[in-house]
């Protein structure tokens, strides 16, 4: 039976993360990447130097346009890819580049008890001015 709606219900609470990516951008041209102050409001690492990244939502699985059905598996291919993108716009202004590169995986206990799954990827800087959202300095 295909999925009708995104839900935990089901989910065992033992299995549960966040699921956290991060992009560093980088410009070929000069080998310069971009670091982001974090804001001191965060709730893990608040005021240390970062890369772009966010959680992953329930809105990014979009239920009615799945890239594909797997028997009764919904799949969205691209997921992580659309989230990076996103978050390089909405905290610095920029487009990257489609094609990640995985640099490397942590998983770990946020101080609210909170487990997350972070992978991190750098991407090559594709265009746009730099400006620092709210949440950044």
């Amino acid at each position: 039976m295909t999925a009708k709606k995104i839900s935990i219900d089901n989910a065992k609470h033992n299995k549960l993360f966040y699921f956290v990516a991060n992009v560093v951008p980088y410009r070929e041209s000069d080998g310069r990447c971009l670091i982001l102050k974090r804001s001191e409001n965060e709730k893990v690492h608040p005021g240390k130097y970062g890369v772009i990244g966010g959680k992953l939502e329930w809105e990014d699985l979009d239920m009615k346009n799945p890239t594909r059905v797997n028997g009764d598996v919904l799949d969205y291919e691209g997921a992580v890819e659309k989230l990076l993108r996103r978050e390089a716009y909405e905290e610095a202004g920029i487009e990257i580049d489609t094609q990640l590169f995985y640099v490397n995986s942590v998983a770990f206990i946020r101080p609210d008890e909170t487990p997350v799954v972070l992978v991190k990827y750098a991407a090559r800087y594709k265009g746009g001015e730099v400006r620092i959202e709210g949440a950044c300095i």
